[in-house]
């Protein structure tokens, strides 16, 4: 009975050994590159973890430098978190403070900048859709509105379609084209909620064109008034 037992257990451990030989170095590589993956991944949470804090504490600094009208402490800092840690949100978030400050200063092409920097360097799209809303913003204050309507035709997030559309509408009357405006604010009036505070303001610009927001984008429009058109 031993004997046959022990039969039993060699011809197992030949197998065994067989089996090994043939997909030894393929298990060990497979078990090494998991592990490997691990570890990877777990240093990539301890640096992103980390990355997260010291960015926060620089955004701090941004943000108290902003409130107490340092200037010069607040343009390095936010050079610091852009540069250091410009993946972050809180590095978008400074750029979109800093872009509001520069305005505030009178210093609009370093405010334009900064939203620049947000949609070229953000991986969010939300953040990108509000950097070309706000930069479309001040390229028509500077009357720039070629600039202002590559921007505007982007493609954005379904989200940020209706403000998207009434800032075009904004920039097809100062370029007087009213029946473009009317389509762009009806797109606009259309897509928001119906209880959206915002829809008012839509609902007065077609109002002043004489539109029915609820009217076709394909209908003609009615001809606007002179002094609307103006």
């Amino acid at each position: 009975m031993a004997t046959h037992l022990d039969l039993e257990e060699q011809e197992q451990l030949d197998e065994l050994k067989h089996f090994w030989k043939r997909w030894g170095n393929l298990i060990t590589w497979l078990v090494i590159g998991i592990l490997s993956s691990y570890a990877g991944w777990m240093g990539w949470q301890a640096w992103a973890s980390k990355q997260s804090a010291q960015s926060a504490a620089l955004f701090d600094t941004v943000e108290r430098a902003a409130v107490s009208g340092d200037l010069a402490l607040f343009e390095r800092s936010v050079g610091d978190i852009k540069s250091k840690f410009g993946s972050t949100t809180y590095a978008h978030q400074a750029a979109f403070l800093a872009s509001r400050i520069f305005q505030e200063k009178s210093r609009p092409k370093e405010a334009k900048e900064q939203l620049q920097w947000v949609i070229d360097q953000a991986s969010d799209e939300g953040y990108q859709a509000l950097a070309r809303l706000r930069l479309s913003s001040l390229l028509i204050e500077d009357k720039e509105f070629d600039a202002a309507r590559k921007l505007l035709t982007a493609k954005t997030p379904s989200a940020f379609e209706p403000l998207t559309a009434d800032r075009l509408g904004d920039l097809e009357m100062l370029t007087n084209q009213p029946a473009q405006a009317i389509k762009q604010y009806q797109l606009a009036w259309k897509a928001m909620e119906p209880n959206a505070q915002y829809r008012r303001l839509i609902a007065f610009k077609l109002a002043a064109l004489g539109a029915d927001p609820e009217a076709s984008n394909n209908a003609p429009a009615s001809k606007p008034t002179q002094d609307a058109s103006q």
